[in-house]
């Protein structure tokens, strides 16, 4: 999977119209291989991203998780403490 897609769901504050649309464009890249397709796929590409983000949305939002909402400072930062120790090694 692409790794710009991010995890969406269980966060406190819930992901918003924005990240859902961007993990969908990154989704439809990824199948497709374009970054930005031709004029002659526009149409169906932006069709993609649209259905996409739809069903991401309708999925976000039928989940259901005991466990407490994470918080998206704490996990940034674990990310970014991964990325420098995977980084810093020589």
């Amino acid at each position: 999977m692409c790794r710009n897609i991010k995890t969406l769901f269980n966060f406190a504050p819930p992901a918003t119209e924005e990240e859902i649309r961007a993990a969908s464009l990154q989704f439809v890249r990824k199948l497709s291989g374009f970054n930005k397709p031709s004029q002659a796929n526009e149409a169906a590409f932006a069709k993609a991203v649209d259905d996409v983000a739809a069903a991401a949305r309708v999925l976000l939002e039928s989940l259901s998780t005991t466990a407490q909402p994470r918080d998206r400072e704490v996990e940034a930062n674990k990310a970014r403490e991964r990325s420098r120790l995977r980084f810093s090694r020589g």
